[in-house]
């Protein structure tokens, strides 16, 4: 294999490109240390050297790093790690490697994600929020049967919360008002019957 480019990125981080593709990055040490240089013959077997024990572990302490900063789920770690250049298979291995100790779960995202914000957002939001960070149906239904109570307690204290950040008084508002605030909490996804329940019994829930 031929080393066709080497495309700094930083004073001492580089993209390296064997024959004529995007391989991985190495540090400016480590490029004296595999003898790395724009035009030389590179072997498979240092090639494999580098992938197992720099670029491999590197995506696991990375990995390791990033859920330590924040809780996150698999497509937003994998995300994550595409945009640090690591190599796909790189990121395959350290996503595994963190799920092995339980750092990883997207049903105790989707479970953390529910509880922290069924009082505030409706349930179609959430479910909303959770579908773009990747985490599958069958995972957010799961969270909604743990979380949630049968009889929608969580979307009307979401609901009381709305209105009371509004200023919202059903005695004070006219007709025009209420409809506005009905069709404000529709689009944020909340059901005609939970609304209108919670605003007829509005002053005694408050």
């Amino acid at each position: 294999m031929t080393v066709t480019r080497i495309e700094p990125l930083t004073k001492i981080k580089f993209k390296i490109y064997l024959d004529g593709s995007f391989a991985f990055v190495l540090y400016k040490g480590e490029l004296s240390r595999f003898g790395i240089t724009a035009g030389a013959e590179i072997s498979e077997e240092t090639v494999e050297r580098i992938r197992k024990e720099v670029i491999f572990k590197r995506a696991r302490l990375r990995a390791m790093h990033l859920l330590e900063d924040m809780d996150r789920t698999e497509a937003g770690l994998r995300e994550k790690l595409r945009q640090g250049l690591y190599p796909e298979d790189a990121s395959e291995d350290a996503i595994r490697y963190v799920k092995s100790f339980g750092y990883l779960d997207d049903a105790r995202y989707a479970e953390n994600f529910v509880r922290s914000r069924q009082g505030s957002k409706s349930r179609r939001e959430i479910q909303a929020l959770l579908l773009r960070k990747g985490i599958t149906s069958d995972k957010i239904e799961a969270a909604f049967e743990s979380c949630c109570s049968e009889d929608g307690g969580g979307e009307e204290e979401a609901i009381r919360k709305i209105l009371k950040k509004k200023g919202f008084s059903p005695e004070e508002s006219d007709e025009v008002q209420t409809r506005k605030i009905y069709a404000y909490l529709a689009r944020k996804g909340f059901r005609f019957d939970t609304v209108r329940q919670v605003i007829q019994n509005y002053n005694e829930n408050a």
